[in-house]
């Protein structure tokens, strides 16, 4: 049997709170140790202020930036409009331009044709004048023929004009079938067409008729 002294009661209370005292300064230490290294102490506080300082400075040029992107995405947008707006302006002009280049082009055809006329040698009232007829490529006959009522204040005149052709089918006189069309006009009128040529036939002479009714105003043939 072994016998120990027992300690008195003071004296552990007294070495307990030795031991918590001591431990309590050693977590005091380790605070304050850790709170310098983290830089809450000795400047830390006013660093973080900086910091929030230059976050907001930079959301602020942020915000500036987004707007100058809309402001300048908006001036594109306009500056796209004005530009179709100029597109389509000059598409019109230039089909205006066309138009009337067209339009001097058929002026210059009816002045040449006009200079081509004889002047009438009859006093009939209607006359044909510049009968002209070519052939083209695509076995058609194009014609031309310029319709005068040389009657001066002369009525309205309300008929039709023939096209015939003549020539040689297989070696024999031949006669194309008649081409009509509505003819109305007062002074004058300038009309046109074609027409088909039949296989095997050689074409020499084209006629065209003024007819007013049942009667034949005007005519006049020419050889091709």
């Amino acid at each position: 049997m072994a016998v120990r002294s027992a300690m008195p009661w003071p004296l552990r209370w007294a070495v307990a709170a030795i031991m918590l005292g001591f431990c309590a300064a050693i977590a005091l230490w380790a605070f304050e140790f850790g709170r310098d290294i983290a830089g809450l102490e000795n400047g830390g506080q006013a660093d973080m202020q900086q910091l929030r300082a230059q976050v907001e400075a930079l959301k602020t040029d942020l915000d500036k930036a987004h707007e100058q992107r809309d402001q300048a995405q908006s001036i594109a947008n306009t500056a796209g409009t004005l530009v179709a707006a100029e597109k389509a302006s000059s598409e019109t002009v230039n089909a205006q331009v066309k138009h009337l280049e067209a339009e001097n082009r058929r002026l210059r055809d009816d002045l040449g044709f006009f200079e081509k006329l004889i002047p009438a040698d009859s006093t009939d009232a209607v006359a044909i004048r510049g009968l002209q007829a070519e052939a083209v490529d695509n076995g058609k006959i194009r014609w031309q023929v310029l319709v005068i009522q040389s009657k001066k204040n002369a009525p309205e005149l309300v008929g039709k004009l023939e096209i015939m052709l003549t020539g040689l089918s297989n070696g024999k006189p031949w006669t194309g079938s008649v081409s009509t069309m509505p003819l109305k006009i007062m002074q004058y009128g300038r009309l046109e067409g074609s027409l088909d040529i039949p296989a095997q036939v050689t074409v020499k002479g084209l006629t065209a008729k003024v007819v007013d009714g049942s009667t034949v105003r005007a005519g006049q043939s020419i050889k091709l």
